[in-house]
């Protein structure tokens, strides 16, 4: 049976804004600790590396020394929290579900790279109504590699029987970006995700501003001579 050609989405700032949801659970630990509730609007300058480091540049932001023992204490509270409720005030990005309809159509498999843990990935995923859409799901704990180690993108290729000669990522950050040029595929980004510096100071090979851009794109990113121009 011949592999599939296959298009990998990170999720957090890619295929869903979920940074309302993210940054309250944030809140709850920080008032729990006595500390004041962030504002939405820091967002994009916290999330997107994970939650320890959400947690670290929380308690830095608030100005207060947050030791080795604490962190993995709130990190675990975080985690809890966070699956108790990963999804009311977040939302898929527009064109997400077209576009994915558009690719399947035109035969390509999905997948879902992300280092969220699994547990919050699929809730996500199941809240939305999308697992199904998608081949295989990897999240930060699925393999004993995670991004932007190649091989966290390489085995969810794998896992979805796609052809990692074929494949494509997309993406919001530096660490999408990283994990797809160490792999030797193609990434895509779109600029509205969480990254500290504008997508573009990074390189990508390409850039959507909505995702009725992306299967075009997917198209000419396979496209060797697209590539190489």
């Amino acid at each position: 049976m011949s592999l599939a050609p296959i298009v990998v989405f990170d999720l957090d700032g890619t295929l869903a804004e979920t940074a309302p949801d993210i940054m309250r659970t944030l809140n709850v630990i920080l008032t729990q600790e006595g500390l004041p509730a962030l504002p939405y609007e820091r967002a994009r300058e916290l999330v997107g590396a994970g939650a320890r480091a959400l947690i670290e540049r929380g308690f830095k932001v608030s100005g207060r020394p947050l030791d080795a023992e604490t962190l993995e204490r709130l990190f675990q509270d975080f985690l809890t929290i966070y699956a108790q409720d990963v999804a009311s005030s977040s939302h898929l990005f527009d064109g997400v579900l077209g576009a994915m309809d558009a690719l399947t159509g035109e035969g390509y498999a999905l997948a879902v790279c992300t280092n969220k843990p699994i547990l919050h990935t699929r809730l996500i995923l199941d809240h939305f109504g999308i697992t199904d859409r998608f081949a295989s799901v990897a999240g930060r704990d699925t393999f004993p590699f995670f991004k932007p180690d190649p091989r966290h993108l390489t085995l969810t290729i794998e896992a979805a029987k796609g052809d990692p000669k074929r494949a494509v990522m997309i993406g919001d950050s530096r660490t999408d970006i990283a994990t797809a040029r160490a792999a030797g595929i193609p990434s895509i980004c779109v600029p509205f995700g969480y990254t500290d510096v504008p997508i573009e100071t990074l390189e990508p090979d390409f850039i959507i501003q909505h995702f009725d851009e992306l299967p075009a794109a997917v198209a000419r990113a396979l496209d060797p001579v697209a590539i190489a121009s």
